[in-house]
Protein backbone atom coordinates (compact mmCIF):
# COMPACT_ATOMS: atom_id res chain seq x y z
CA UNK A 1 0.00 0.00 0.00
CA UNK A 2 0.82 3.62 -0.59
CA UNK A 3 2.63 5.17 2.43
CA UNK A 4 0.42 8.48 1.94
CA UNK A 5 -2.46 10.02 0.15
CA UNK A 6 0.25 11.99 -2.24
CA UNK A 7 1.90 8.84 -2.76
CA UNK A 8 -1.54 7.21 -4.27
CA UNK A 9 -2.36 10.52 -6.38
CA UNK A 10 1.02 10.78 -8.12
CA UNK A 11 0.43 7.08 -9.01
CA UNK A 12 -2.61 7.80 -10.78
CA UNK A 13 -1.21 10.85 -12.40
CA UNK A 14 1.95 8.64 -13.92
CA UNK A 15 -1.01 5.98 -14.90
CA UNK A 16 -2.65 8.58 -16.44
CA UNK A 17 0.09 10.29 -18.24
CA UNK A 18 1.83 6.61 -19.63
CA UNK A 19 -1.52 5.93 -21.30
CA UNK A 20 -1.19 8.76 -23.38
CA UNK A 21 -2.98 11.66 -21.29
CA UNK A 22 -2.16 15.23 -22.39
CA UNK A 23 -4.14 16.80 -19.98
CA UNK A 24 -5.03 15.80 -16.42
CA UNK A 25 -7.07 17.22 -13.80
CA UNK A 26 -6.36 16.45 -9.87
CA UNK A 27 -8.98 18.01 -7.22
CA UNK A 28 -8.90 17.60 -3.54
CA UNK A 29 -11.75 18.67 -1.08
CA UNK A 30 -10.84 18.31 2.17
CA UNK A 31 -13.56 19.35 4.98
CA UNK A 32 -13.45 17.91 8.73
CA UNK A 33 -15.72 14.95 8.32
CA UNK A 34 -15.02 13.80 4.16
CA UNK A 35 -11.84 14.32 1.66
CA UNK A 36 -12.81 14.06 -1.84
CA UNK A 37 -10.79 13.49 -4.90
CA UNK A 38 -11.35 13.23 -8.56
CA UNK A 39 -8.19 12.29 -11.57
CA UNK A 40 -9.68 12.80 -14.65
CA UNK A 41 -7.15 12.33 -18.21
CA UNK A 42 -7.80 12.35 -21.71
CA UNK A 43 -5.92 9.58 -22.09
CA UNK A 44 -6.48 6.29 -24.11
CA UNK A 45 -9.43 4.95 -21.87
CA UNK A 46 -10.03 1.44 -20.85
CA UNK A 47 -12.97 -0.80 -21.95
CA UNK A 48 -15.49 -2.28 -20.05
CA UNK A 49 -13.99 -5.53 -19.79
CA UNK A 50 -10.73 -3.66 -18.31
CA UNK A 51 -12.94 -1.72 -16.19
CA UNK A 52 -14.30 -4.98 -14.33
CA UNK A 53 -10.73 -6.04 -13.86
CA UNK A 54 -8.79 -3.28 -13.10
CA UNK A 55 -8.59 -3.19 -9.60
CA UNK A 56 -8.04 -6.71 -9.19
CA UNK A 57 -4.08 -6.54 -8.20
CA UNK A 58 -2.92 -10.21 -10.58
CA UNK A 59 -4.45 -8.40 -13.70
CA UNK A 60 -2.92 -5.89 -16.14
CA UNK A 61 -3.50 -5.50 -20.12
CA UNK A 62 -0.18 -6.08 -20.73
CA UNK A 63 -0.13 -2.56 -23.33
CA UNK A 64 1.86 -0.33 -20.85
CA UNK A 65 3.83 -2.86 -18.92
CA UNK A 66 4.36 -5.56 -21.36
CA UNK A 67 6.24 -7.44 -18.97
CA UNK A 68 4.04 -6.93 -15.74
CA UNK A 69 1.76 -9.51 -14.79
CA UNK A 70 0.27 -7.69 -12.14
CA UNK A 71 -1.54 -3.88 -11.74
CA UNK A 72 -0.88 -3.01 -8.06
CA UNK A 73 -2.18 0.65 -8.33
CA UNK A 74 -6.26 0.50 -8.78
CA UNK A 75 -6.27 -2.91 -6.53
CA UNK A 76 -4.14 -0.75 -3.67
CA UNK A 77 -6.70 2.28 -4.03
CA UNK A 78 -9.54 0.50 -3.59
CA UNK A 79 -7.73 -1.06 -0.65
CA UNK A 80 -7.18 2.25 0.86
CA UNK A 81 -10.16 3.01 0.19
CA UNK A 82 -12.58 0.35 1.93
CA UNK A 83 -10.22 0.47 5.11
CA UNK A 84 -11.77 3.98 5.78
CA UNK A 85 -14.96 3.75 5.16
CA UNK A 86 -14.75 5.02 1.92
CA UNK A 87 -16.08 4.65 -1.77
CA UNK A 88 -14.63 4.78 -5.38
CA UNK A 89 -16.13 5.42 -8.77
CA UNK A 90 -14.46 4.81 -12.52
CA UNK A 91 -15.88 5.65 -15.64
CA UNK A 92 -13.59 5.43 -18.70
CA UNK A 93 -14.33 5.11 -22.22
CA UNK A 94 -11.87 3.87 -24.95
CA UNK A 95 -10.37 6.65 -27.25
CA UNK A 96 -11.59 9.78 -24.51
CA UNK A 97 -9.98 9.32 -20.95
CA UNK A 98 -10.54 8.45 -17.19
CA UNK A 99 -11.99 9.38 -14.25
CA UNK A 100 -11.79 8.04 -10.89
CA UNK A 101 -13.23 9.55 -8.51
CA UNK A 102 -12.93 8.62 -4.35
CA UNK A 103 -14.02 9.68 -1.23
CA UNK A 104 -12.14 8.88 2.53
CA UNK A 105 -13.51 9.58 6.02
CA UNK A 106 -10.42 11.58 7.04
CA UNK A 107 -11.36 10.89 10.78
CA UNK A 108 -10.98 6.98 10.39
CA UNK A 109 -8.41 5.55 12.35
CA UNK A 110 -6.99 4.01 8.99
CA UNK A 111 -6.57 7.31 6.88
CA UNK A 112 -3.34 7.65 5.74
CA UNK A 113 -1.15 10.57 6.41
CA UNK A 114 -1.81 13.32 3.18
CA UNK A 115 1.80 13.54 2.57
CA UNK A 116 4.20 16.41 1.57
CA UNK A 117 1.91 18.34 -1.20
CA UNK A 118 5.12 20.52 -1.97
CA UNK A 119 7.26 17.67 -3.43
CA UNK A 120 4.49 15.71 -4.31
CA UNK A 121 3.12 18.45 -6.98
CA UNK A 122 6.40 19.15 -7.94
CA UNK A 123 7.40 15.94 -9.10
CA UNK A 124 4.08 15.55 -10.63
CA UNK A 125 4.28 18.74 -12.78
CA UNK A 126 8.18 17.60 -13.42
CA UNK A 127 7.05 14.04 -15.54
CA UNK A 128 8.60 14.52 -18.77
CA UNK A 129 6.74 15.07 -21.62
CA UNK A 130 4.03 17.90 -23.10
CA UNK A 131 0.85 18.03 -20.86
CA UNK A 132 -1.61 20.23 -18.54
CA UNK A 133 -1.83 18.99 -15.05
CA UNK A 134 -4.19 21.31 -13.68
CA UNK A 135 -4.54 20.54 -10.00
CA UNK A 136 -6.99 22.24 -7.51
CA UNK A 137 -6.92 21.81 -3.77
CA UNK A 138 -9.69 22.78 -1.18
CA UNK A 139 -9.85 22.32 2.70
CA UNK A 140 -12.56 24.38 3.67
CA UNK A 141 -13.53 27.30 2.50
CA UNK A 142 -9.73 28.12 1.47
CA UNK A 143 -8.41 27.05 -2.01
CA UNK A 144 -5.72 27.06 -4.55
CA UNK A 145 -5.18 26.17 -7.73
CA UNK A 146 -1.84 25.43 -10.07
CA UNK A 147 -1.03 24.38 -13.62
CA UNK A 148 1.84 23.27 -15.16
CA UNK A 149 1.93 25.68 -18.24
CA UNK A 150 1.60 28.63 -15.77
CA UNK A 151 4.91 26.96 -13.55
CA UNK A 152 6.81 26.63 -16.75
CA UNK A 153 6.00 30.17 -18.12
CA UNK A 154 6.62 31.54 -14.09
CA UNK A 155 9.69 29.62 -14.19
CA UNK A 156 11.40 27.85 -17.37
CA UNK A 157 11.23 24.49 -17.69
CA UNK A 158 11.34 22.10 -14.31
CA UNK A 159 14.64 20.54 -15.22
CA UNK A 160 16.44 22.61 -13.03
CA UNK A 161 16.90 22.23 -8.98
CA UNK A 162 16.83 25.75 -8.44
CA UNK A 163 13.13 25.91 -10.40
CA UNK A 164 12.05 22.45 -8.56
CA UNK A 165 12.72 24.48 -5.31
CA UNK A 166 11.41 27.15 -6.31
CA UNK A 167 7.76 25.42 -7.21
CA UNK A 168 7.85 23.47 -4.21
CA UNK A 169 8.36 26.19 -1.80
CA UNK A 170 5.25 27.81 -3.43
CA UNK A 171 2.70 25.06 -3.20
CA UNK A 172 4.16 25.19 0.26
CA UNK A 173 3.26 28.61 0.92
CA UNK A 174 -0.36 27.56 -0.69
CA UNK A 175 -0.83 24.63 1.81
CA UNK A 176 0.22 26.55 4.68
CA UNK A 177 -2.55 29.35 3.75
CA UNK A 178 -5.01 26.31 3.97
CA UNK A 179 -3.65 25.11 7.66
CA UNK A 180 -4.01 28.24 9.10
CA UNK A 181 -8.07 27.66 9.03
CA UNK A 182 -10.00 27.48 12.37
CA UNK A 183 -10.30 23.33 12.85
CA UNK A 184 -6.90 22.91 10.77
CA UNK A 185 -3.89 22.36 12.39
CA UNK A 186 -1.07 25.08 13.40
CA UNK A 187 -2.22 28.80 13.17
CA UNK A 188 -5.76 27.55 14.41
CA UNK A 189 -7.53 29.19 17.11
CA UNK A 190 -10.87 28.44 19.10
CA UNK A 191 -13.08 31.31 18.78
Amino acid sequence: MHASLCDQLADLVQNALEAGATRVALQVVETATRVEVGVGDNGCGMSEAVQARAVDPFYSDGIKHPHRRMGLGLAFLKQMVEATGGGMALQSVVGRGTEIRFWLDPRHVDMPPMGDWGATLTGMMAFPGDYELVFERQRGEQAYALRRSELIAALGELETATSLAMARDYVASQEEALMIRKGYGHGCTDT
